[in-house]
């Protein structure tokens, strides 16, 4: 089994795969090889669109939507994961709950969130 590094052609993100699996994302998103976490919003966009995207029509929209945001990938990620945790915890405003980052996380009142 060989290892090989792959970038994201959505968010630019690099992962170390085997041949194997780069190919079998790549034959279910249109040739282009994906992360999982673009290719999990490219399957919900799938299954959610009231347009009835195929696959080549979500993979499309999901690169449009990550160009919007040139940011470093790590950053993104992270970003969404601290989102994601803050929603299931029932808190997106509240920092006081980490008081040593409260400081160093926040976002300015101008920041949009995607």
């Amino acid at each position: 089994m060989e290892i090989e590094s792959v970038r994201c052609e959505c968010c630019g993100l690099k992962e170390d795969c085997t041949q194997d699996y780069i190919k079998d994302v790549k034959a279910k998103f249109d040739g282009k090889w994906l992360c999982g976490l673009c290719s999990e919003a490219v399957r919900d966009e799938v299954s959610r669109s009231k347009k009835q995207f195929g696959v080549e029509e979500a993979v499309k929209a999901h690169m449009s939507f990550c160009g919007k945001f040139k940011s470093n990938p790590a950053v993104r990620v992270a970003d969404g994961m601290r989102q994601m945790l803050r929603r299931r915890s029932g808190d997106l405003s509240n920092t006081s709950s980490f008081p040593s980052y409260s400081n160093k996380f926040t976002r300015s009142a101008t920041t949009k969130l995607y």
